[in-house]
């Protein structure tokens, strides 16, 4: 029986994160990585399997809520941006410190954009970019009510567009595109380099304690046929929509009356080269009433294989599978007895989502062609095809509001005594993995924190600061991120609000 320091199940970017960041606080560590599928980054992390994009709230409508007394509350988009700066920094460390390369094959300057329509919205999202603009971290956003300019910024979205109703838009130059199947890919590569084995084809069936509070992984090896069992001081759970199911093998209280929802997604993909090069954005809307906030339409250019890519969506879909790659029993193999009233609980309170997904499941491809049409008006069906998107699930559990809360964001579940961990949820998801696994390392291994601090603040600048109230120290670490990944960003030395 093999004995590991640490063991990551999953080979996605969660895993490939806290693998890094752990070798550079613990080189010494033994860690050891399970994936099922042969690659890594397969599932959620692939690049056609998400929405690619640097979630930092400079476009996302659905962090900023307008409040009852018509302000605009800010405070999501801060945070989520701040989570996402610290990636940055991370990938920025590894660049910098020669221990990745060409950090072009996984990110790429690329404005974000919000776009509406309508007086009440155009009124909404001016109101939104002044609350933004009040915070160093959204400087530099600009806004336009003037349709000459809108066809300077996004002349697809403008062209044969008749409508009489308001339209405005918000550009923030500094927004990026990642892809993150690319990005899993490198960390994998360095993990490798820095004697991480990854094992995959390999199946993990179950995963229980041991007598001297170990963890003991059952694993299955798909390639020669046989069961392997391996033994782990701590294990992250890092299996994108499997984590919920291997969480409940654990038996620890905390797995207790949690459910998944399973969402699924498409996209519409341009195949038509000149219509990709008209387009130069991420540019997001707002999401229909009762629809997810993982389902807010948005058009974006992606970089993908070293070539620039046009997708449209996500159409929300529905399938009891819980991974791509999964079983159909999934849904019906998580309901035990200890989440059945959750799970019965969601289900009745989420009725308009269950509607929302039943229409989205019914949609023709010239429905979907018309919604595509929203945004730019001369779509034609021949110049879009679908393509499968990523399989997310959503997290039900009991709140402080009630039973059977589904949750729409991520969420780190972890044994008390810290020896076990799983990341369940979804969106902002990887691109806020550092932020994410950095607290999985502070609950599950607070007695090494303050050893490993000089170390994170190395590699993280901004550890322990408020970016936000800080600018100064924003800019700084802002322009040295942007030059070390190649993105040439930031806000002018003279527009920095002190």
């Amino acid at each position: 029986m093999e004995k590991k320091d640490v063991i990551l199940i999953g080979a996605g970017t969660m895993s490939a994160t806290l693998g890094s960041l752990l070798k550079e606080l613990a080189p010494n560590w033994e860690v050891k990585v399970f994936e099922k599928l042969a690659n890594a980054g397969e599932e959620s992390s692939n690049e056609w399997n998400n929405a690619g994009t640097g979630h930092a709230a400079l476009c996302e409508l659905n962090y900023t809520p307008e409040q009852a007394d018509g302000s605009i509350d800010i405070t999501k988009a801060v945070k989520v941006n701040e989570q996402f700066q610290l990636s940055r920094q991370f990938w920025s460390y590894l660049v910098n410190s020669n221990l990745i390369q060409n950090p072009q094959d996984f990110i790429m300057p690329l404005p974000h954009m919000s776009l509406v329509e309508g007086k009440e919205n155009v009124a909404y999202l001016k109101k939104r970019v002044e609350a933004l603009s009040k915070n160093p971290l959204f400087q530099g956003m600009m806004f336009s009510d003037d349709p000459e300019t809108l066809r300077e910024w996004i002349p697809l979205v403008m062209e044969g567009r008749t409508s009489d109703e308001p339209i405005a838009a918000t550009k923030m130059d500094a927004g990026t595109d990642v892809n993150f199947g690319a990005l899993t890919r490198t960390l994998f590569d360095h993990l490798k380099r820095e004697g991480v084995t990854v094992d995959y084809n390999h199946h993990v069936a179950d995963i229980r304690r041991t007598e001297d509070d170990k963890w003991e992984v059952v694993v299955h090896d798909m390639e020669q046929a046989k069961i392997e069992h391996h033994i782990a001081d701590f294990v992250f759970i890092g299996a994108g929509g499997g984590s919920l199911p291997l969480l409940q093998k654990t038996g620890i209280p905390e797995s207790k009356h949690i459910g998944g929802f399973p969402v699924s997604g498409l996209f519409l993909a341009c195949n038509n080269p000149e219509l990709v090069e008209k387009h130069h954005a991420k540019v997001y809307g707002k999401a229909k009433v009762g629809a997810p906030p993982m389902s807010v339409p948005h058009l974006d250019t992606r970089f993908i294989d070293n070539k620039k890519t046009l997708l449209f969506g996500p159409f929300a879909g529905f399938s009891p599978k819980f991974l791509k790659t999964g079983s159909n029993l999934d849904l019906i193999g998580s309901v035990k007895p200890n989440n059945v009233v959750t799970m019965l609980a969601a289900g009745v309170k989420e009725l308009s989502l269950t509607k929302y997904l039943v229409q989205q499941v019914l949609l023709s491809h010239e429905q979907r062609m018309k919604e595509l049409q929203t945004f730019i008006p001369t779509a034609k069906n021949e110049d879009w095809e679908v393509v499968e998107a990523g399989q997310r699930v959503q997290v039900i559990k009991d709140t402080a509001s009630g039973k059977g809360t589904l949750q729409f964001g991520t969420e780190v579940v972890h044994a008390a005594d810290g020896s076990i961990a799983a990341l369940l949820g979804a969106s902002p998801g990887a691109s806020t993995a550092v932020h994410v696994m950095l607290d999985v390392i502070q609950k599950c291994f607070p007695e090494h924190v303050q050893a490993w601090e000089t170390k994170i603040k190395e590699m993280l600048p901004s550890y322990g600061e408020s970016l936000s109230e800080n600018p100064m120290l924003f800019h700084e670490i802002h322009a040295f991120t942007a030059q070390t990944l190649g993105l040439d960003q930031g806000v002018p030395e003279d527009q920095i609000v002190s």
